[in-house]
């Protein structure tokens, strides 16, 4: 029975880390990018996630897609070669409030299920607090 066991496990490892095929790393702890605290009038909203071809031939993206209309998000239009690093933009309207946005990216690689991938975007967008100028200013210290 051992020797049942022990061999199910070796194919198994055999199979997943002998994988050969196009593979999938994100740069990002978690796939994520967080954007903090942001004021809406001085972000663009455009961030960057960038990812390896680990794998031994070429990743093709098929398809990057949002959860939503405010974040438009960009695929490489070009394979990416063994070894060599892609980039996904992605653009978030800067609507004030919390952002938690989801991201699907679809490929040809090996190492994720069916080829996807979820990145994510996370953080809040803040408006800057509007300056009355019609109330005193206090004076300083020193002319008083």
């Amino acid at each position: 029975m051992k020797k049942y066991l022990l061999l199910t496990v070796l194919l198994i490892n055999a199979t997943v880390f002998g994988q050969k095929g196009p593979k999938i790393e994100f740069k990002d702890k978690d796939n994520t990018i967080d954007y903090g605290t942001v004021y809406k009038e001085d972000d663009s909203g455009v961030r960057t996630f960038e990812f390896t071809n680990t794998g031994d031939e070429p990743l093709i993206i098929t398809n990057v897609q949002s959860t939503c209309g405010c974040t438009v998000p960009s695929k490489p239009t070009e394979p990416i070669l063994p070894g060599k690093t892609g980039k996904i933009d992605v653009k978030y309207n800067m609507n004030v409030g919390p952002i938690r946005k989801t991201i699907t990216v679809e490929s040809n690689a090996v190492n994720v299920d069916e080829g996807r991938v979820a990145i994510k975007i996370k953080g809040e967008v803040i408006q800057k607090p509007l300056e009355n100028l019609l109330e005193k200013k206090k004076k300083s210290p020193m002319m008083q």
